[in-house]
């Protein structure tokens, strides 16, 4: 098997913020695995993001060649156009949200090789509206946990 990972990845917010939730799925060889989870009072940057945290976290090994689908602008740009190595040598200066989730996902990213590609939303890519179904659903769910860092902080 090869040592690459296909993830694709979207996130909810009923309301920004608003209950919300992610959807991901992951794709390895003949095996697909799918992520989904929800919080009371949250973004949907927030939970864009988290999709990718919870893909990336799923892992048991390290040294990958990871491409991660997603159709968040606000995500694949921050990465593949080098803002978040920006904010983090200025310390997220000047308000730059989500500071704990874009550390959680940098410390995750120092273990593979991570690449983004945008794709359009509610389009036609089967598995983003399959993770648009994930997200929606776990946003509209009873069960949803407090997003703390969020609630905390706003």
């Amino acid at each position: 098997m090869s040592n690459e990972l296909t993830i694709y990845t979207d996130g909810s917010s009923r309301g920004n913020p608003g209950p919300g939730g992610y959807g991901t799925i992951l794709f390895w060889g003949d095996h697909r695995k799918e992520l989904s989870h929800g919080y009371r009072r949250t973004t949907n940057n927030r939970m864009e993001l988290m999709a990718v945290i919870a893909g990336l976290e799923a892992l048991k090994k390290d040294g990958l060649r990871i491409t991660v689908y997603s159709d968040s602008q606000y995500v694949v740009k921050a990465v593949e156009q080098g803002w978040l190595n920006n904010w983090i040598a200025t310390n997220f200066k000047g308000g730059k949200k989500n500071k704990d989730l874009w550390m959680r996902y940098y410390e995750l990213s120092q273990r593979n090789k991570i690449r983004f590609v945008w794709v359009k939303g509610h389009a036609d890519n089967p598995y983003n509206n399959r993770c648009d179904q994930l997200a929606t659903a776990a946003a509209d769910s009873r069960n949803l946990d407090v997003d703390i860092f969020f609630e905390n902080e706003s």
